[in-house]
């Protein structure tokens, strides 16, 4: 399984989806696995979609528990239309939290 998975990485990286970071701390991918790899009808692993149409998965929770929460919301789609119906261009910057900006037909 391990030589499935370092394929798998290689051609993710020789794409360049993917890419080496040598002087992060975070642990992206997990030394000791964590990545599954499913098994197709003919008894192969499968580490992405190509006959299953399953993809191949990372258990995210030790990064998960490393996160903060962020405690600045966006707001729902339908309150930010409501507040700006009747105005004919729609445009937010904000240094801090970003840009948004909604498409509207005039």
């Amino acid at each position: 399984m391990k030589e499935v998975i370092q394929k798998e990485v290689m051609k993710l990286w020789e794409v360049e989806i993917i890419y080496p970071i040598s002087d992060s701390l975070w642990e992206v991918v997990p030394k000791k696995g964590r990545m599954i790899v499913i098994k197709n009808e003919k008894n192969e692993l499968i580490p992405t979609r190509t006959v299953t149409g399953r993809p191949m998965c990372i258990d995210y929770r030790r990064l998960n528990n490393a996160t903060r929460n962020d405690h600045f919301l966006l707001p729902f789609i339908d309150q930010m239309l409501e507040r700006l119906a009747g105005h004919t261009f729609y445009c937010f910057l904000d240094g801090y939290f970003g840009y948004n900006h909604i498409a509207v037909d005039l």
